[in-house]
């Protein structure tokens, strides 16, 4: 058997280098690069691998750990999941500041491939610098915080060890039911350990992912469940992206008069003027697809995850006494006792429309579906022309980018705050895969990092992170990582002075404002009551080399976005909103766990409302 002979790490590059995978008889190579940031605990062996060269991954330097891993899950949302980024870090605090990145690309289904560098497998130098040593089990280490975060799990303490592990983590990054975070914890000095690994290991190797069709019997029990009733609602997920089922959802729809609402990941698969598309559902929802949902007799979930901002924590859909779930993954189909469809998303909806056609089944919507949705244009209409006599108003600005200023096919990023509410329920979508939103981990500090990578994986398309200043605040170190690769981002800060999505939960729920506004401490009060902190977002993007702009008008908010569209580098735009012109719910319910015990009398009213609306939620 032919070998050759090299150190862990250099193995690990050159079998990363020689994956690809086929999608529909279409081929591509899988791991486009590696990004992360170096430090004694992968500097020399997974570092000296990659500046050795004799492979073609690129290397992207990060500036903080999970703004690299965000940037790698943004890139593979981007890309459909049909390509990845490695991120590769120290052990200790490097390897931890990847964790939540790792929860984002876990609660997201999204495939990245992580390399924390770990403590010595031998033992003999410990402790070693960064080591977290647990006295009652010297075989954990800081990498084992990503076990609950993790597809798949390993730590190679011998260098042949990398073969199944490599084996293992293609296995889960290519399958599209169990995609997610894979994490190969990489002892550091085992990364330069040679071996003779098999010629064959590093040969080229073609994943094929197989699109996995429905049973006979899975449509024959969905045909039946559809025919008994008369108004079901389709609920269109982020499966519906990732298989590009876009196409087929939109003929079901038509075909049988069933309507549908949009997830946050399954937005804009099908352009927002399309008949049936009653826009976003859920939570964060608009009035036409929550309206149509509370009276739905059926609930015909596709590709989603069933999310409480989805279902309202199961409160939604007040008549349907059933679900029929279409999903790839098994564990997903089977939420709320639901008629399982275990398949491609694509796949399955091909047959069940060729199987509803021989029924000669139709819906029995007659004119509600277009009434919901002429509501929920003259609101749409309204939020998107209305001003804020006391400053920017939120929504005016974001109506200005969906309706006049953004291209059609602009990308525009999100993940939390109150911007993913806003844009659910009212950007309307024009063009495939452009609508790129964060909302199942809602992690603040993903929309800047991911911005970069979906321009990484769409460099002719512009690209746009929306996000507030919390968020910004909280994680915006990529945007050097733009600036040192010349790669063109726009980043629009709706500058509210705080946590204000948060401080309408807060106060919703009958408690007093406390600490959701970028305030100082006023010493009279011991609180952070004092004034606002003046904060300056154009001059910080400035100082990391991008263009600032400060606009302090509707017109010069104009200016700033038709002059960073005419640029050629990364910008920021730092818009001072007012603090309450946000969209709010509409004929939506969300469970939250408020104090049942309090001396505030408003709180406890606002939990005896909650506890009877628990109670008339569905039960699973």
């Amino acid at each position: 058997m032919k070998t050759v002979r090299l150190t862990m790490a250099q193995a690990l590059l050159r079998f990363l280098d020689a994956q690809y995978a086929s999608f529909d008889g279409v081929e591509i190579k899988f791991v486009k690069g590696v990004g992360g940031i170096f430090g004694h605990g992968n500097v020399v062996g997974l570092g000296e691998a990659l500046a050795q060269g004799g492979h073609g991954l690129t290397y992207f330097q990060g500036h903080n750990e999970q703004g690299a891993a965000h940037m790698a899950i943004g890139y593979a949302k981007q890309m459909n999941r049909k390509q990845i980024f490695a991120v590769t870090s120290s052990i200790g605090p490097g390897a931890l500041n990847m964790v939540t990145a790792a929860g984002v690309a876990m609660a997201n289904r999204l495939p990245v491939l992580l390399l924390p560098g770990d403590v010595f497998a031998c033992r003999q130098p410990d402790p070693v610098l960064q080591q977290i040593e647990q006295w009652d089990d010297y075989t954990a280490t800081a990498n084992d915080a990503f076990r609950a975060v993790s597809r798949y799990w390993d730590r190679i303490n011998r260098p042949e060890q990398l073969m199944a592990a490599c084996i293992n983590a293609m296995r889960v990054l290519t399958d599209p039911a169990e995609a997610g975070p894979v994490t190969l914890a990489l002892p550091q000095d085992v990364q330069g350990e040679p071996y003779d690994y098999p010629a064959e290991f590093l040969d080229k190797r073609v994943h094929y992912v197989e699109r996995r069709l429905p049973t006979a019997g899975q449509i024959e029990r969905a045909v039946a469940l559809i025919t008994s009733r008369s108004r079901p609602i389709v609920i269109c997920g982020g499966g519906v992206r990732y298989s590009q089922a876009g196409k087929e959802l939109k003929e079901f729809c038509r075909a049988f008069g069933v309507p549908f609402g949009e997830t946050q990941a399954g937005k804009g698969v099908v352009p927002w003027d399309d008949p049936y598309n009653l826009g976003g559902i859920g939570v964060t929802g608009g009035l036409a697809a929550n309206r149509v949902a509370h009276d739905a007799d059926l609930i015909i979930a596709v590709g989603t995850r069933l999310g409480d901002f989805t279902t309202c924590s199961r409160s939604l859909f007040r008549n349907a006494n059933a679900v029929l779930s279409i999903n790839v993954s098994s564990f997903d189909a089977n939420k709320m006792n639901s008629v399982a469809v275990v398949a491609d998303a694509r796949e399955s909806l091909k047959a069940l429309t060729a199987a509803l056609k021989n029924t000669g089944w139709k819906s029995g919507y007659r004119g509600e579906v277009e009434k919901a949705r002429a509501e929920w244009r003259k609101e749409w209409d309204r939020l998107y022309s209305e001003d804020d006599p006391h400053g920017l108003s939120q929504v005016r600005l974001m109506g200005e980018l969906n309706e006049s200023l953004l291209p059609e096919d602009a990308i525009v990023v999100g993940a939390s705050g109150s911007l993913p509410g806003d844009l659910q329920r009212i950007w309307r979508t024009r063009a495939q895969d452009s609508y790129h939103m964060e909302y199942a981990f809602s992690c603040m500090g993903y929309e800047i990092a991911a911005a970069l990578g979906a321009k990484m994986a769409a460099p002719d398309r512009e690209v746009f992170a929306l996000v507030g200043d919390g968020s910004y605040v909280m994680l915006h170190s990529e945007l050097l990582t733009a600036i040192q690769e010349g790669i063109k981002i726009n980043v629009v800060v709706f500058d509210n002075a705080g946590y204000q999505c948060i401080d309408n939960l807060q106060t919703s729920q009958g408690i007093v404002k406390f600490g959701n506004d970028l305030r100082v401490r006023d010493p009279r009060t011991g609180r952070l009551t004092g004034s606002l902190i003046p904060l300056d977002f154009a001059k910080n993007g400035e100082s990391y080399g991008a263009r600032g702009y400060s606009p302090k008008t509707l017109a010069e908010f104009r200016d700033a976005i038709k002059s960073a569209l005419a640029g050629q580098v990364s910008t920021v735009i730092d818009a001072k909103v007012t603090q309450k012109s946000m969209t709010h719910d509409y004929e939506s319910w969300w469970r939250v766990g408020t104090a049942q015990v309090s001396e505030n009398p408003k709180v406890v009213e606002a939990a005896k409302k909650i506890s009877k609306e628990v109670e008339a939620a569905r039960k699973f």
